[in-house]
């Protein structure tokens, strides 16, 4: 069973249920969709980039920029769709950040690992030095 909610976008309460929206607004993005669909499914219309559908069809680059995020529409039927990556604002078509960023958190994640590792060996070996009993012998 939903919960009782207030719209992201008017404020109004209404039960949740999948999305953070009432009725109203997702009936709105709906229409604002169905605008930017019916623009872009002319053949003359699909290389539009973003600011050009803005201009053509008056909906707001936000939702457009929601409408590609959620898959609704896709670069590879409307090749200059993008947005912007996440981590550094490069355009792209799909994910949440860039090639680059990925490349380089993945870079920063491996030196980390093996930072970790060098430690943890360091850890073992003073452990093992502390562990380690010397006797010494007593000329008498």
């Amino acid at each position: 069973m939903g919960e009782l909610a207030n719209c992201v976008r008017c404020d109004k309460v209404f039960v949740k249920t999948t999305k953070s929206i009432c009725p109203d607004c997702v009936k709105e993005d709906e229409k604002q969709f169905q605008i930017v669909y019916d623009f872009l499914k002319k053949r003359e219309n699909r290389q539009a980039t973003i600011p050009e559908i803005v201009e053509a069809t008056g909906v707001d680059e936000d939702v457009i920029l929601q409408f590609v995020k959620d898959k609704r529409l896709r670069s590879t039927q409307f090749p200059n769709l993008s947005y912007p990556c996440e981590r550094c604002g490069e355009p792209i078509a799909r994910g949440k950040i860039c090639v680059n960023c990925t490349d380089e958190i993945s870079s920063d994640l491996r030196h980390q690992q093996e930072v970790e590792q060098v430690k943890r060996r360091n850890e073992q070996e003073e452990k093992q030095k502390a562990q380690t009993y010397y006797t010494r012998s007593r000329k008498y």
